[in-house]
């Protein structure tokens, strides 16, 4: 039997609006197959994992130290801070424990995102609580154009984009021309797999060094607390920008709809998925592990 027949069978069975899967295995592509044409798509929230990419890209280059205050980055801010965002680190914003527990959306395009973010009011001490914010998100390429003076899409062209052999990639940006962040990055299901290979291969591609090897490892063992979520595959904690899943050893970078690249390294092994889904995307992520994880033997 194929290694995707039960696959689409759940896929028709359940309407999980999956558009494409890819997997690779052992260092090769095993195989894709697709439900509809092979278009870039719009990541999502999955793009939050670029974004760490960049900031552990970063890091190793002597920009910042994960420990460093956002707001020392942005002195332009202090007036209008919020009692207790000098206390927010870098870590924190990859980690999604600002200390906030709101966001308004609706003032996205109207303000700067920027001035939005330390305006927004401490209800927790910074470090202590998830609350996924995608201004979190966005505040990291901030930093990094603050910086660099780059933007994190035009930062990661030559040290991320190129070596993946991703050409012109597509990213959203606020209304100020800033790099979202915190979604809007057009790709491929393959071209995403490729951030995954990257990952299982602890920040390595086609033999060329990447992201550090140190900083991949944290992304998915320093983890916080995500237990109040709904979902079990939401529940078992939450890294750099990544998710740890229910399967073991297994983590995820994790966009609306479906948009998902699962990084198994027990099975030496990535699984990328394109979709469509407003009901429960995680219901993928279950098919995923019912019908393809017992056909890729380790």
């Amino acid at each position: 039997m194929g290694l995707f027949t039960d696959f689409r069978l759940s896929v028709f069975e359940n309407n999980l609006g999956v558009y494409g899967i890819h997997v690779y295995q052992k260092g090769k592509a095993v195989g894709e197959h697709r439900f509809r044409s092979n278009d870039r798509e719009n990541l999502c929230s999955a793009s939050k994992t670029f974004v760490s990419l960049g900031v552990g890209i970063g890091e190793a280059e002597g920009l910042f130290r994960l420990t460093d205050k956002v707001l020392d980055v942005f002195p332009e801010y202090q007036k209008i801070a919020h009692p207790g965002s000098e206390k927010i680190t870098i870590k924190h914003l990859l980690q999604m424990t600002s200390g906030h527990m709101t966001e308004d959306f609706k003032q996205y395009n109207r303000r700067d995102r920027g001035e939005l973010f330390f305006a927004t009011e401490m209800k927790k001490e910074p470090g202590t609580t998830f609350f996924y914010e995608d201004l979190s998100s966005y505040m990291l390429g901030r930093i990094v154009e603050k910086i660099s003076g780059s933007t994190m899409l035009e930062y990661l062209k030559p040290r991320l984009f190129e070596k993946l052999e991703i050409e012109n990639p597509q990213w959203h940006t606020c209304h100020l021309g800033h790099t979202s962040c915190s979604g809007g990055l057009y790709l491929t299901t393959e071209e995403f797999s490729r951030a995954g290979i990257t990952l299982l291969q602890e920040g390595v591609y086609k033999k060329r060094r990447i992201v550090p090897e140190d900083y991949v490892r944290r992304m998915h063992s320093d983890l916080v607390d995500t237990g109040s979520k709904k979902d079990p595959e939401t529940q078992g904690g939450y890294g750099y920008q990544v998710w740890n899943c229910t399967l073991p050893h297994t983590y995820r970078a994790d966009g609306m709809y479906g948009q998902l690249c699962v990084v198994l390294k027990a099975y030496n092994a990535v699984v990328t998925v394109n979709a469509h889904n407003e009901r429960n995307h995680k219901e993928i992520l279950r098919a995923v592990w019912k019908d393809i994880v017992p056909k890729i033997i380790p």
